[in-house]
């Protein structure tokens, strides 16, 4: 079983920024990518960023230049750090990753989500 535990989610003016942070636990063999999603309000969920675990990223075209995905394999955690936050990035991010487990199979696991809001 894999639990996703998220982070750092809050009200921020716009202009501001914020980290998201989301650790993995539970057995696995490995994770392979590691991804950032959000859903606004009446809204479909979309990828925001990516990243494999040869550390190739890929970004939404509209956080690019502004939001930075990295992870810590190690520490089995994910972060996304958000610049320049616009009020059209107000939203539940979600963290989700893909896990192999020691019998081979493949597991996409989701977080519970946090909230992000910008507003003056």
């Amino acid at each position: 079983q894999v639990q996703l535990v998220e982070s750092g989610g809050g009200l921020v003016q716009p202009g501001g920024s914020l980290r998201l942070s989301c650790a993995a636990s539970g057995s696995m063999f490995s994770i392979n990518v590691m991804g950032w999603y959000r859903q606004a309000p009446g809204k479909e969920r979309e990828l925001v960023a990516g990243i494999t675990s040869g550390g190739n990223t890929n970004y939404a075209d509209s956080v690019k230049g502004r939001f930075t995905i990295s992870r810590d394999n190690a520490k089995k955690m994910v972060y996304l750090q958000m610049n320049s936050l616009k009020p059209e990035d107000t939203a539940v991010y979600y963290c989700n990753i893909e896990v192999i487990f020691y019998s081979g199979s493949i597991f996409r696991s989701w977080g519970q989500g946090t909230q992000v809001t910008v507003s003056s």
